[in-house]
C-alpha cells in the first residue's frame, strides 16, 4: 500500500501560497480577504504534487498505471461503486457523414448517477473516510446533487443537499431516493450555492463539496483527461467541452497539465469550452478582461446555466496561458444536437453534454468553409475569445473528443423540447 502524505500540497491559483490538505481547508484565507459575493471565487487551491516523487509512484506500477495513481487519497478508502472507466466512442457513421475522422465520444453519463461529477463525488467521498468525515453538503442544479447523493450512499455518508425549484424532476428524485436530505431553494443555482456555503459555516463538521470550494473537485474531475490519454495511447488533438461554473474545464487542464508534467505528454491539447448563449460568463470574462455583475443566466441546458462561475478566475487563467477557446451557441442549437447525436449514434445525452457537441459542429462548418480542416482558431470562426499560446506539439494531428457529461434521462423534458424543436413530438406519438 502506497501513502501519499507528504506528496501533494494545496497551492492557490491566485497567490500561490501552499497548505497542508485538510477538510478544514477549502480556498486560501489570504486571497478570501477580498472577497466580492458577486464574483467568481478568489483563492481557489489546486493540488500541487511533488512530480518527481509521483514519476517514481507511477513508474513502480511497471507501466500498468491507473486513475487512483494520481489521485491524492489512497485507494482503500473510495467507495464501493465503480466510477470512471467510460466509454470512448468511435461513431463511424459520424466520420462518414461529418466528413471528419478520429472523432471520438467520451460518454460519461454511463458514471453510476449518470454523470461526470461522480467523478468529484468520489475523491470527496473518499476523503470524508479517510478524515472520519460523515456528513457532506453540497449546492447543484442538479447532477452533483445526485452524484453526492449517490456516491455519498455508497460511502455510509449523510448527504445534504441545496438546489434550486427548478432543478429537473429526475435528479431531483434521484437525490431523494439515494436518501440525502433536500433544502429546495428560491431563485437561481448561485442563491442555492449561497445557502449551502451558508449551512457549511454553521456545521463546522460537515465537509463542503461545493464546486470550486472544494479542491478536490477539480482534481476527481482530472481523471477523464487520464482516461482519455490511455484510451487513445496518446493526447488527443481537441477536446470539446461544456461549461457553466469552469470547473470541469479546470479539471480537463489539471489532468493533461500533471501528464505533461511528468513528461508523459509534449503539450496540452486544445480545449475548446462552449457555453450556452443565455450563460456565457467565462466567455464575455474572456473577451472583455473582466466579469460582469448581475447578469442572469437562462438555458435549456441547467447543468451549465450559472451566473457567477464560481471557478471562473482559475478557468480563465488555464484558457490563457494554455490557449483555450470558447464557443457560444443557442438553445436551438443545443436542441438539434442533442436530437440529432441520439438518432445519428444512439447516444442520448443531457442538454449540457449535446452543448459541447453543438459546439463542435459549429466549429466544424467553419473550419471546413474556410479550408481549415483540422487546424485550430480558424479565422473568422465561432470562437468568442481565445488564450495566446501554443504548446510545442501542432495540433492538425490526432483524434478530437467531444465529452459528453451527462445521461439524457436525468432530464426529459429537455428532450421533449428537442423532439418539439425537430417537430417530431406529433409524428413520434407525443401529442
Amino acid at each position: 500500500m502506497h501513502r501519499i502524505e507528504g506528496l501533494f500540497r494545496y497551492r492557490c491559483s491566485l497567490c500561490g501560497k501552499e497548505y497542508d490538505p485538510t477538510p478544514e481547508i477549502l480556498v486560501c484565507p489570504s486571497c478570501q480577504a477580498n472577497q466580492d459575493p458577486k464574483e467568481p471565487l478568489r483563492g481557489v487551491l489546486e493540488v500541487q504534487w511533488d512530480y518527481p516523487a509521483l514519476r517514481k509512484r507511477i513508474d513502480s506500477r511497471g507501466g500498468d498505471w491507473d486513475v487512483f495513481d494520481f489521485l491524492p487519497v489512497e485507494r482503500e478508502f473510495f467507495p464501493p461503486i465503480p466510477v470512471g472507466n467510460t466509454p470512448l466512442w468511435k461513431p463511424f457513421g459520424l466520420w462518414e457523414r461529418l466528413g471528419v475522422e478520429e472523432l471520438y465520444l467520451k460518454d460519461d453519463g454511463v458514471n453510476p448517477t449518470g454523470s461526470l461529477k461522480d467523478r468529484a463525488s468520489f475523491l470527496v467521498a473518499a476523503f470524508a473516510r479517510k478524515y472520519g468525515r460523515t456528513a457532506v453538503a453540497v449546492a447543484s442544479t442538479g447532477n452533483a446533487a445526485s452524484s453526492m447523493a449517490g456516491v455519498g450512499a455508497a460511502a455510509g455518508l449523510s448527504v445534504r443537499i441545496f438546489m434550486p425549484k427548478s432543478a429537473p424532476l429526475a435528479k431531483r428524485v434521484q437525490s431523494l431516493l439515494y436518501g440525502a436530505e433536500v433544502t429546495l431553494v428560491e431563485g437561481t443555482y448561485d442563491d442555492a450555492y449561497d445557502a449551502s456555503l451558508a449551512y457549511c459555516r454553521t456545521h463546522k463538521e460537515v465537509l463542503s463539496r461545493n464546486t470550486a470550494q472544494q479542491p478536490l473537485t477539480l482534481e476527481g474531475k482530472k481523471t477523464v483527461a487520464l482516461e482519455l490519454y490511455r484510451d487513445l495511447g496518446r493526447a488527443p488533438r481537441r477536446v470539446y467541452l461544456s461549461a457553466g461554473d469552469g470547473v470541469i474545464l479546470g479539471g480537463v487542464y489539471r489532468g493533461f497539465e500533471d501528464l505533461l508534467r511528468l513528461g508523459m505528454i509534449e503539450s496540452i491539447p486544445e480545449i475548446v469550452a462552449v457555453q450556452a448563449e443565455g450563460s456565457s460568463a467565462i466567455a464575455r470574462a474572456l473577451q472583455k478582461g473582466s466579469f460582469d455583475r448581475g447578469v442572469p443566466s437562462c438555458t435549456v441546458a441547467d447543468s451549465i446555466s450559472v451566473e457567477i462561475p464560481r471557478n471562473g478566475y482559475l478557468a480563465i487563467a488555464k484558457l490563457k496561458t494554455h490557449a483555450g477557446r470558447v464557443i457560444l451557441v443557442s438553445d436551438r442549437e443545443i436542441l438539434e444536437a442533442q436530437k440529432n447525436l441520439a438518432s445519428w449514434t444512439g447516444l442520448f445525452s443531457e442538454p449540457a453534454g449535446a452543448a459541447a457537441f453543438a459546439g463542435f459542429l459549429k466549429d466544424l462548418k467553419v473550419r471546413q468553409e474556410t479550408g481549415e480542416g483540422g487546424s485550430s482558431g480558424a479565422k473568422g470562426g465561432p470562437s468568442v475569445a481565445e488564450g495566446t499560446s501554443r504548446g510545442k506539439q501542432g495540433h492538425n494531428e490526432g483524434p478530437t473528443v467531444v465529452l459528453l457529461t451527462g445521461n439524457g434521462l436525468k432530464d426529459v423534458e429537455a428532450g421533449l423540447k428537442a423532439l418539439s424543436a425537430a417537430n417530431l413530438d406529433r409524428e413520434g406519438g407525443l401529442g
